[in-house]
């Protein structure tokens, strides 16, 4: 049965190839991203791919006031929204938030607060018809911070605590509440980084997504082995842990 699919920070490369499976698959697609220019030729290419409806709304997400009229448009233009897919984010330059407050605040307000003003509006709405599928990008980053970037790492955190307890409240409304925490993606945003072995493409972490998304699969870290990774440094004591230099 065809979807109707809300895709907000569409534009990352995460979301642009979870938006190419699912207009192979012929569902209505609603993108939000901040570059209307970048939003627009990605849209076109779709186009090639998908005769269903495509539509997009260009804002920058950091302007929390404007959340509730993009959610309106949406809700226009797909009717009844099946999917939403929370995908928007930066990845925080460690060393400049360690000495500029602003840029830290900056990078909370962008990866914490405008995700948590969508989800709360969203999950609002959801309930109201108590149907719909939740998903948000968090990252392994968040299961314990280090001080190579503890700024991103405490960000991806809140939101995955945040899901946690999004996701108990929506439970007896029939809403799917999905935390995706992807590992190391080779993306333009971590283009400055030499890529070794645990490095994936964001085309494979796409298709774990949307067969997350299908099966509604409350939590996936993606690769898989990333779980197992992180449990072994979660278990780490402190004492020895703050030894180490990553």
């Amino acid at each position: 049965m065809k979807k109707k699919i809300l895709i907000i920070g569409a534009n990352s490369a995460i979301a642009k190839h979870c938006s190419k499976i699912w207009a192979e698959r012929g569902d209505d697609l609603y993108l939000v991203a901040r570059n209307k220019e970048s939003l627009q030729k990605f849209i076109l290419e779709l186009n090639y791919i998908n005769s269903s409806q495509i539509n997009f709304y260009h804002m920058d997400l950091n302007d929390l006031d404007n959340h509730s009229k993009m959610l309106d448009a949406a809700e226009t233009v797909l009717t009844n929204i099946d999917i939403i897919l929370i995908a928007h984010g930066t990845l925080s330059e460690q060393k400049i938030c360690e000495q500029n407050v602003d840029k830290t605040i900056l990078e909370i307000k962008t990866n914490v607060l405008s995700v948590v003003s969508l989800l709360t509006l969203i999950a609002n709405r959801f309930e109201k018809k108590k149907s719909g599928t939740i998903a948000v990008l968090s990252s392994v980053a968040g299961d314990r911070g280090r001080a190579s970037n503890y700024v991103y790492g405490s960000a991806k955190a809140m939101i995955t605590e945040f899901m946690s307890g999004l996701r108990q409240r929506l439970h007896k409304f029939n809403i799917a509440v999905i935390t995706i925490k992807p590992g190391f993606v080779d993306t333009p945003m971590t283009a400055q980084f030499k890529k070794g072995f645990l490095w994936t493409e964001p085309a494979t972490i796409a298709k774990k997504i949307v067969c997350a998304i299908d099966s509604k699969k409350e939590e996936l870290y993606v690769p898989a082995f990333w779980w197992i990774i992180m449990k072994i440094i979660r278990a780490i004591p402190n004492i020895i842990f703050k030894r180490f230099n990553f």
